[in-house]
C-alpha cells in the first residue's frame, strides 16, 4: 500500500456513546465520508477503521466508529489523523494534481535559477501557497521562500513526471 493521504483529524468526544467530532481537510467537508475505510494514526500506527454513521451537528461535523462505543473509548482517538490510501482518491485529469504531488518539486525560476524544493503548501484566503526550502547554499541568503501559487501568473507550468515547477519568481524576492 501507498503512503497514506491525511484527510482529516478527530476531534473532540460527542456525548457519551462513542461519537467523535471530525474535522474535514477535503474540498467538501462531508466529502470525507466518501471515502472508506479510514486509516487512524492513533500513536501506534496506521489501522483501519469503519465509519458507521455521520452526521452533522450545528456547523460541524460527526461521526461514529465501528467498535467504539464508550466515551473513554473515542477519547482515546481524539486528534487522530485520518487517511486514506492514496488508490482511494479519484484520477484527476492531465492538467490538475493533488497537493502531495507538488510536495518535493524542484521550484526554478523563468530563468533557471533554482530556487529550493516544495516542503509544504499553504492554503489562505486568497491563494494557496507553495513553502519553498532554499537550498543550503543559496546565492540570495533565502532559507524559506512563500510564492503564491497563482496559475499563469506566477506558476508557469508545472511537471509532475519531472517533479519541476517553473515560476515567474524574483530569487530575492
Amino acid at each position: 500500500m501507498s503512503e497514506p493521504v491525511i484527510v482529516g483529524r478527530l476531534g473532540a468526544v460527542y456525548g457519551i456513546k462513542g461519537w467523535l467530532k471530525v474535522n474535514s481537510f477535503t474540498e467538501q467537508p462531508d466529502g470525507i465520508f466518501d471515502y472508506q475505510p479510514w486509516l487512524i494514526n492513533d500513536g501506534k500506527g496506521w489501522r483501519e477503521i469503519q465509519v458507521t454513521g455521520w452526521k452533522r451537528h450545528n456547523k460541524s461535523l460527526i461521526c461514529k466508529l465501528a467498535d467504539i462505543d464508550l466515551r473513554e473509548e473515542a477519547q482515546a482517538l481524539t486528534g487522530a489523523d485520518i487517511a486514506v490510501s492514496a488508490e482511494a482518491l479519484p484520477s484527476l485529469p492531465a492538467d490538475e494534481f493533488y497537493w502531495r504531488d507538488l510536495v518535493g518539486c524542484r521550484v526554478s525560476n523563468t530563468r533557471g535559477y533554482d530556487l529550493g524544493v516544495v516542503s509544504q503548501l499553504m492554503e489562505t484566503g486568497s491563494n494557496d501557497v507553495l513553502v519553498v526550502k532554499a537550498n543550503a547554499n543559496d546565492a540570495f541568503g533565502q532559507r524559506e521562500r512563500l510564492i503564491p501559487f497563482l496559475e499563469q501568473q506566477v506558476i508557469k507550468s508545472v511537471n509532475i513526471q519531472d517533479r519541476i515547477i517553473e515560476v515567474e519568481w524574483d530569487p530575492d524576492f
